[in-house]
């Protein structure tokens, strides 16, 4: 389902803004229990179903984007379970396209002046769109922290509305770099503009920041998503990404999703995990279960 978004409003509730004031013993709860977590194969299966496996270097080749769509399309030996995406910079769509064709693995790049957001709008439109119409199912656009940062929610609010038109019938994930926006109660309203201008998943971080995604920001970000759905009876995604590296840290994230959101957060089309190395552990894990 995708998110047809809701008019602009400037005024934030005080559910919103006092849930973000305010994590600490819910989620420390929450955290307590994550020593009960035990990996078995069914879990390193559902993880590795959530993976957007990623590949976003200056040195990518053909070459080796062939070897990360055949690590997603085969990621465990002996398994059928696939990536449910790629996510990779625009050059490598149509590749993607070709080499995926007939899987049901999405193709997400990354677009609209990635990593910063600093580009202009119509630009940034432009280049999803181009995304769009070489293959890509799935955009990972990166807001421009000017906004928040300035408390100008409606520029915000239009950016992202810009570019979920520009989707088409591509999925849009917001990525807000909670790591540059400074407090709570900013990530909870970051969160809800874009959610209300119409993004499908909100994503935690570019990977590129000093601070990507911790439990904290993650917590943040489901509240208002769970809040936003009561108020809408919409869904929107979650997607926490940089440096998420280990079986144990994908399996926490996991347990916070199932806590906080509840059990229909727990599939592909409403949870990803954006990882590059994630999965070989993961690997590893599995073949000793």
């Amino acid at each position: 389902m995708n998110n047809p978004g809701i008019p602009f409003k400037s005024n934030f509730s005080e559910e919103i803004l006092r849930s973000a004031a305010s994590i600490n013993d819910e989620l420390n709860n929450i955290v307590a229990s994550f020593g009960l977590l035990e990996s078995s194969k069914k879990e390193i299966e559902a993880l590795v179903s959530y993976l957007d496996l990623t590949s976003l270097n200056g040195t990518d080749t053909p070459d080796t984007i062939s070897k990360l769509l055949a690590k997603a399309k085969s990621p465990l030996a002996g398994n059928e379970i696939k990536t449910a995406a790629v996510c990779i910079y625009q050059p490598f769509i149509a590749q993607c396209a070709v080499e995926l064709k007939n899987s049901d693995i999405q193709i997400a790049t990354v677009a609209g002046g990635f990593p910063a957001g600093q580009m202009d709008l119509d630009v940034k439109c432009a280049d999803i769109e181009r995304s769009v119409s070489l293959g890509a199912t799935e955009i990972d656009m990166v807001i421009n922290r000017a906004n928040p940062l300035t408390g100008n929610w409606r520029a915000l609010y239009d950016e992202v509305k810009a570019c979920k038109k520009s989707c088409g019938p591509a999925r849009l994930k917001v990525i807000i770099a909670t790591g540059e926006l400074g407090d709570y109660t900013t990530i909870a309203k970051t969160s809800w503009v874009c959610m209300m201008a119409g993004a499908d998943f909100i994503k935690t971080s570019t990977g590129m920041e000093k601070v990507n995604a911790t439990l904290e920001v993650g917590f943040v970000m489901m509240n208002t998503i769970r809040q936003y759905f009561e108020l809408t009876d919409i869904v929107v995604g979650f997607k926490p990404a940089g440096g998420i590296r280990t079986t144990e840290q994908a399996m926490q994230w996991h347990h916070l999703v199932k806590e906080t959101l509840g059990a229909r957060w727990c599939t592909k089309s409403l949870f990803r995990i954006g990882a590059s190395s994630l999965l070989d552990d993961l690997a590893v894990k599995y073949m000793k279960l």
